[in-house]
């Protein structure tokens, strides 16, 4: 991403968070690839049969984005941290919804013979285990935690 176009972004986070409403609608298609890209690193590290997509994903976020309150953007580099962290919660969300219906939520019972793959809930359970960690982290020392999310974008 040239400089131009940083500064374009930040120009319209601004914006944004001064209360235009549009600079929202003028700013995603320029962060789009960026916000994809995340995405699709995520989504490499779920397991097989996850129902999002990564396009799903980076709709989620947009849809969080829309609906927040009170953003206090200071540049694009904290935009997309928010946005990776935006994506890391909806996975975890769903990592724990996942979990809870394994445990019993509701679901019809099967026999053992007819459940396809028990052993996947064992990745549910480490992304909830991770959150949990990184939760404890931010009580132990936020500045860690916030340094974990700008981590999550360079890999």
């Amino acid at each position: 991403m040239d400089a131009s176009q940083s500064h374009e972004i930040t120009r319209l986070l601004r914006a944004w968070r001064g209360g235009d409403a549009a600079a929202l609608d003028h700013l995603m298609p320029r962060v789009y690839d960026e916000l994809h890209r995340t995405a699709h690193r995520y989504m490499q590290n779920e397991r097989k049969g996850v129902t999002l997509q990564t396009t799903a994903l980076v709709n989620e976020v947009y849809l969080k984005l829309a609906d927040a309150e009170d953003l206090s953007w200071e540049d694009r580099t904290h935009f997309f941290a928010v946005s990776a962290n935006i994506m890391r919660r909806i996975l975890v969300d769903q990592a724990r919804a996942r979990v809870s219906a394994k445990r019993g939520g509701g679901a019809a019972r099967l026999h053992l013979d007819d459940v396809p793959d028990v052993a996947s809930t064992k990745r549910d359970r480490e992304i909830v285990a991770i959150d949990e960690a990184l939760a404890a982290l931010e009580e132990m020392d936020p500045r860690k935690r916030k340094s974990s999310n700008y981590a999550s974008l360079e890999d």
